[in-house]
């Protein structure tokens, strides 16, 4: 299996709503389910950056917001890569499964585009605002003994990949 990587060239979150509306809606449904998740950016040293923040979901696009001057929102002006994580919430059972979106943050500074966002969602003021635009949407969960892995990327299709809890290779459905 070719390893996973988030190099390829962004998609919008409309282009993979597009592309696999299921699996979108999937993904959507599960973040939508607790507020806070995790974010991972790239500190100027390399090394990562994890910290909580709020996603939305919304005018066809998936939405990072932060406070001016927070070092999460330095490190996606210095280096768009961004991977945020769907909170897994209070129990260990995780059954709409394990969720990860990687991809690039494009900072939003049209003034339209903010005031709509402002009006949707009433954020706390000031704040930035990034289109998190998706090179990899991630999903991982059990059935039976097997860990199921769905994978999409821009420009493929959604790529299902299982592995058993012993030393049998991963096969792809």
């Amino acid at each position: 299996m070719a390893p996973m990587t988030t190099t390829a060239t962004p998609s919008s979150w409309q282009d993979f709503r597009t592309a696999e509306p299921a699996f979108a809606d999937a993904v959507q449904k599960r973040f939508q389910q607790y507020k806070h998740h995790v974010l991972a950016t790239l500190r100027a040293d390399g090394s990562p950056r994890v910290t909580g923040l709020e996603v939305e979901f919304r005018m066809d696009a998936l939405w990072l917001g932060m406070m001016p001057g927070s070092r999460k929102a330095l490190d996606l002006r210095r280096d768009p890569r961004f991977a945020v994580q769907a909170n897994p919430g209070p129990d260990d059972r995780m059954a709409d499964g394990d969720i990860r979106v990687s991809g690039r943050a494009v900072e939003i500074t049209d003034a339209a585009v903010l005031a709509r966002f402002v009006e949707e969602v009433t954020p706390p003021e000031p704040f930035l605002l990034f289109r998190a635009d998706p090179t990899e949407v991630v999903r991982t969960g059990i059935d039976g003994d097997d860990i199921v892995i769905q994978v999409w990327r821009p420009g493929h299709a959604l790529r299902t990949l299982r592995r058993g809890s012993d030393d049998s290779p991963v096969r792809e459905v």
